[in-house]
């Protein structure tokens, strides 16, 4: 792992030539691949990248959504990008969707077209921005039949998209009445706001069958040896005034401090670049990235919602009562980050990270090479190893005292099947 400077980094392609047997079962829609002519060059992803951009600006700059939400917003928004160019450029099985287009239409027209609907009927607020974009994508392609195609089939796809999540529990009234006894979250100092985004708990995957299919079993009671050395490292390493927290180990925790759907977005657009993904690749990337995200935050959520472990915080300052001969209360400990408004297990920042370590490692092999930026430290490092990077943000959220050890375990290693499962199940390659 390398901190602020640029390494020397081997070109890599995507692997687009897994077989059934590699990835897994097939899914129920695939399709086959429309007839092109062998010495079609694929559109450039550039079209993507912008609407990638575009869509960062909106969800988390116009809109200001809490950064988990990001994720199930960024999987909208890819998953219809992705049908709206391989439904004409062919190579990958749609996703829930089997309506081909036309093979003479424009696929950056298409993606663009898709993008544009999708952000548009989800935060119509930024429907200038988004109008002024689209505008712009637009003249970039030459008028004609193939742009005209492209943007009919792009609307469809992402009109195919909302129509799945229609009533997908979005925004619905879900109360959190857990009462809050010894290991049990509660609201934390100092904003002690509520339970932040319940309703995620409940809302329909993208991908998986439930929010429970991956949920993990309970955390290490309040009584067991576990939960005491879980305890005293983060009261040790993530106290705010820590003396054996290390400068290195304290950059670290405020570098994943940043809004992660911003950072993941950036990384996988510095990733497209940097080995020259075509658009039909670059889409793949992006929508089974995110959708795996998307729905490894929403089963950290439900494992929260079920779960409900308490803090750092409340635990270290309210040690005397979680009948634990082996901890001691700190009722004036406070952690070095700003504890976030939901319970601690399992961790919604780590699930997301297994999830997308899964995808890279299966999409791009044993060389991640991930580079991601942090605009709370000002530096940027790259990833070669997917160990690494998971090593590094369980550690972050730990030395940051906002999380347990062993949530940030339990979260990856189910953000890890999560990413399998998604592209065991979807965009796959056709025969």
């Amino acid at each position: 792992m390398e901190t602020t400077r640029p390494s020397t980094l081997r070109r890599r392609t995507l692997v687009v030539g897994l077989t059934a047997l590699t990835l897994g079962a097939t899914t129920a829609a695939t399709v086959a691949a429309p007839d092109r002519a062998p010495t079609a060059p694929a559109p450039k992803a550039q079209v993507l990248l912008d609407w990638n951009e575009i869509a960062v600006a909106t969800i988390n700059g116009d809109a200001k959504r809490h950064a988990a939400e990001q994720n199930v917003w960024h999987g909208f928004v890819s998953a219809a990008v992705y049908n709206a160019v391989v439904g004409i450029e062919g190579r990958y099985a749609p996703y829930k969707w089997d309506v081909r287009g036309p093979r003479e239409a424009s696929a950056e027209a298409a993606a663009a077209a898709a993008a544009h609907r999708v952000l548009l009927t989800y935060f119509p607020k930024s429907k200038a921005r988004l109008d002024a974009a689209y505008t712009e994508s637009l003249k970039k392609i030459p008028d004609g039949q193939a742009e005209k195609l492209g943007v009919d089939y792009g609307r469809r796809a992402a009109d195919r998209v909302v129509q799945l999540r229609v009533k997908d529990g979005r925004g619905e009234s879900v109360a959190f009445t857990k009462t809050p006894e010894p290991g049990v979250w509660r609201p934390t100092p100092p904003d002690n706001s509520p339970f932040q985004l319940p309703w995620l708990a409940k809302t329909k995957p993208l991908a998986l069958t439930s929010a429970e299919q991956f949920r993990p079993g309970a955390p290490p009671a309040t009584n067991t040896r576990r939960y005491a050395r879980d305890l005293a490292e983060v009261r040790a390493l993530g106290a705010k005034n820590s003396k054996v927290r290390t400068p290195q180990q304290t950059e670290t925790a405020k570098f994943f401090a940043d809004v992660q759907p911003v950072q993941f977005q950036a990384a996988y657009r510095d990733h497209v670049k940097r080995h020259g993904l075509d658009l039909v690749d670059a889409a793949r990337l992006f929508a089974a990235a995110n959708t795996a995200t998307a729905d490894a935050t929403i089963t950290a959520w439900n494992a929260k919602y079920t779960h409900a472990q308490w803090r750092p915080i409340t635990a270290i300052r309210l040690a005397g009562t979680d009948d634990n001969a082996a901890t001691t209360a700190d009722p004036a400990w406070e952690p070095l980050l700003r504890t976030p408004a939901s319970p601690d297990y399992v961790s919604g920042h780590n699930a997301a990270d297994g999830a997308a370590m899964a995808v890279l490692h299966r999409l791009t092999g044993p060389n991640v090479d991930f580079r991601i930026s942090s605009a709370v430290t000002g530096t940027t490092r790259t990833y070669t190893r997917a160990a690494d990077f998971t090593r590094d943000v369980i550690n972050a959220r730990m030395w940051g005292g906002v999380e347990h050890r062993t949530s940030g375990e339990v979260g990856n290693r189910m953000g890890q099947q999560i990413g399998r499962y998604t592209l065991d199940h979807y965009f796959r390659p056709v025969s």
